[in-house]
């Protein structure tokens, strides 16, 4: 599944480099989050509780860093298990770019999933993916500017 989208933010491009990558932030924005650590530069361990349809999970996993060029652009690579429920999979293109009165940020992200979660069909799968995406980046939005104040 893959899944664009774009947010205008109201900070300067820098801020918002450096806030994708702050664990704390990452903690408060992504949807269910109950922990996000940092382990080293360009790696991250998080551990996420959600449920997609019928099937509820606590999910293990870590995403990475690659390719960064900062404060423009990089690639977010994910991968994460919730035992029973299934594994998913994937990655994210974020660019930042400047744009009147702040940042625009693009991404472009693509997942996999498998076990439980591929059997509770593809369109709900990406119902959910759409709709934490649009959380997650609600979230973000509010606390970079909050940060600004």
């Amino acid at each position: 599944m893959n899944i664009t989208g774009e947010r205008q933010l109201a900070v300067d491009r820098q801020a918002a480099w450096e806030s994708l990558f702050d664990p704390a932030i990452l903690q408060q924005c992504i949807p269910g989050c109950v922990s996000v650590e940092r382990e080293d530069e360009t790696r991250y361990r998080a551990v996420v509780v959600m449920a997609i349809g019928p099937v509820k999970a606590r999910f293990s996993g870590t995403f990475a860093i690659a390719d960064a060029q900062a404060p423009g652009r990089c690639r977010l690579v994910f991968e994460g298990s919730g035992g029973a429920a299934g594994l998913a999979k994937g990655g994210a293109d974020v660019v930042l770019d400047p744009a009147d009165g702040g940042t625009r940020l693009a991404y472009d992200a693509q997942a996999q999933v498998a076990g439980k979660l591929a059997q509770v069909g593809a369109r709900l799968i990406e119902g959910v993916a759409r709709k934490l995406a649009g959380e997650f980046f609600d979230r973000f939005e509010t606390a970079v500017t909050a940060g600004q104040t």
